[in-house]
């Protein structure tokens, strides 16, 4: 099982914001995304989903305030 974060639909600028790492577990992946949030807002990047291979776990959810 790995943990991964998408963008969106279109995931063609996940690799480029870091959204494209596995996490080997859900709290490594929350904690990741705990500490690129800022990074995330400033690359343009306005929700994500949280997948467990190819299952959504949760999402989209708002990186907007």
């Amino acid at each position: 099982m790995a943990f991964r974060w998408v963008a969106g639909a279109d995931t063609s600028e996940d690799a480029a914001t870091g959204l494209a790492q596995e996490f080997p577990t859900r709290t490594d992946a929350e904690d990741w995304l705990t500490g690129s949030y800022v990074d995330l807002v400033d690359a343009g990047v306005t929700e994500v989903t949280l997948l467990e291979d190819d299952h959504v776990v949760y999402g989209p959810m708002s990186l907007l305030a």
